[in-house]
């Protein structure tokens, strides 16, 4: 039940009430995972923090815990597949245009009942994690053969050991399958990995795990909460496998035909997390270039199609190779258009003064170039609108070539809006679009890192090696100093 997403989870107490024998994590703790107010209630046992959120069943129950947590809300229906049926709403209006489709969204009939939704407090700015682990807390040592030593007496006491940690480029609010993806991780303190050591394993315990487990996390001043659980491999797990070396699926199998987690670790000499000294980056493909007119802005709901990995010995070399291969390469030079909502605008000074350092010509729209020239950073002004007088139309340039690079973080959103047409030209020009603060800085770092490769400083991030040879020396095992 464990390898084939949301579906067999969906699945898995139905087919033990018909008499199937279910490997692993068992039904009735999957559900205590799933099911919304269930998994309120084990985080409160646990005394992990959580967004302050509430359960609603109804529209009146929705609105009330959302005015009680304060906008923005996110909304996560019960036992659903690739964040269908959730979204960050701003106010009232936003909530109660969504609200049907949040409680149709569940993919489990649960007789009478339905399932719950929970409606919790996004954490603007927050960093996402997640964290893949595999545990042995449930297994089932009775009808599997495992070995002379592995029952009774001699077994070794169940135990989890995390697999992996990874650090989302993208803020908190974006699908994690729609998130660039970072091993190990790149901007988080020892206490608050130590931390998420801690609570993974208290899960792992409670939900009594069998086999694979990710958790994801929000981090926000050094304070982590929990945001959910799944109880089954991700799709990050094969990933973290090829990162690190080691072979997690066919430990967690095993795990699951009733085998010692500590022999399986044994056998693949693994003591520790093992902590790569490189940086494994895992970058998100999507198909909006064959969707004309599409806007391209991310949001709770998954919309990317496949994803790609890079490896290398710095962050900035890997988040390059990974753009490379995704299809969109950055620039090293050009013109960069520079255009961000009103929040973000204090923040993207550095980031366009980064850009402008490394040699790239500004391009801003009205406010943005305000605030870019009070910075003393110089910007050519573009419109959004082509009926606007004395600056040249944004999406004239975009079909022209002019620009090379577009950072923009989205006012408006919707194929009808013009913020919204000119994204879409964007992505219909393959010209690379980043629509985050992070994914801008994480795109500074690479270009960075292509110049040096450029200029003969470093070694080109496009140097092809072994996936072996990432591995041996080059791995250590347990946290990094």
């Amino acid at each position: 039940m464990q390898f084939g997403g949301q579906t067999p989870l969906n699945l898995a107490q139905g087919l033990k009430d018909a008499g199937v024998t279910i490997l692993g994590t068992q039904p009735e703790m999957i559900h205590l995972a799933e099911d919304r107010e269930q998994f309120q209630k084990v985080l409160r046992e646990l005394s992990l923090l959580q967004p302050p959120s509430g359960i609603a069943r109804s529209r009146g129950d929705a609105r009330d815990i959302a005015r009680r947590v304060g906008y923005p809300v996110l909304v996560r229906p019960s036992y659903v597949l690739g964040g269908r049926g959730m979204k960050v709403c701003n106010n009232d209006a936003d909530l109660d245009e969504f609200l049907q489709t949040a409680f149709a969204a569940s993919d489990r009939i649960s007789g009478a009942k339905e399932n719950p939704i929970l409606i919790d407090k996004f954490l603007v700015d927050a960093i996402e994690v997640d964290v893949d682990a595999v545990a042995d807390y449930g297994r089932d040592e009775t009808d599997w053969e495992v070995g002379p030593t592995g029952r009774g007496a001699d077994a070794p006491a169940p135990m989890c050991m995390v697999a992996g940690i990874m650090e989302h480029i993208e803020e908190a609010g974006i699908h994690s399958g729609d998130s660039t993806t970072v091993l190990p991780p790149f901007s988080l303190g020892r206490v608050v990995i130590e931390e998420l050591f801690r609570s993974t394993k208290r899960l792992a315990q409670r939900l009594q795990v069998c086999g694979a487990m990710n958790v994801q996390y929000a981090i926000l001043n050094r304070t982590v909460y929990v945001l959910e659980v799944n109880p089954r491999a991700s799709r990050t797990l094969p990933f973290v496998a090829k990162a690190t070396g080691v072979s997690w699926a066919a430990i967690a199998t095993r795990v699951m035909l009733g085998e010692p987690l500590a022999h399986m670790l044994a056998s693949y000499n693994v003591r520790e997390t093992p902590w790569p000294k490189h940086t494994a980056v895992k970058a998100p493909v999507f198909p909006f270039h064959k969707f004309p007119g599409v806007d391209v802005i991310l949001g709770p709901e998954m919309r990317s199609t496949g994803e790609v990995m890079a490896i290398a010995p710095t962050f900035g070399q890997a988040f390059a190779k990974a753009q490379i291969a995704t299809g969109l390469s950055l620039p090293t030079s050009g013109n960069v258009l520079v255009s961000v909502c009103d929040p973000d605008k204090p923040r993207i000074v550095s980031i366009a003064r980064d850009l402008y350092d490394l040699g790239f010509s500004v391009f801003s729209t009205t406010g943005t170039r305000d605030v870019l020239a009070e910075a003393g950073i110089p910007a050519t002004l573009v419109s959004k609108h082509s009926d606007a007088g004395g600056a040249p139309f944004l999406k004239d340039l975009i079909d022209d070539g002019t620009l090379q690079l577009l950072i923009n973080t989205p006012i408006h959103t919707g194929p009808a809006s013009a913020e919204g047409r000119w994204r879409a030209a964007a992505t219909a020009c393959r010209v690379p679009l980043i629509t985050t603060l992070a994914g801008a800085r994480a795109a500074v770092s690479a270009i960075r890192a292509l110049r040096k490769s450029e200029d003969g400083h470093e070694p080109t991030p496009l140097a092809v090696k072994p996936l072996q040879s990432y591995f041996g020396d080059n791995l250590s095992r347990g946290l990094a100093p």
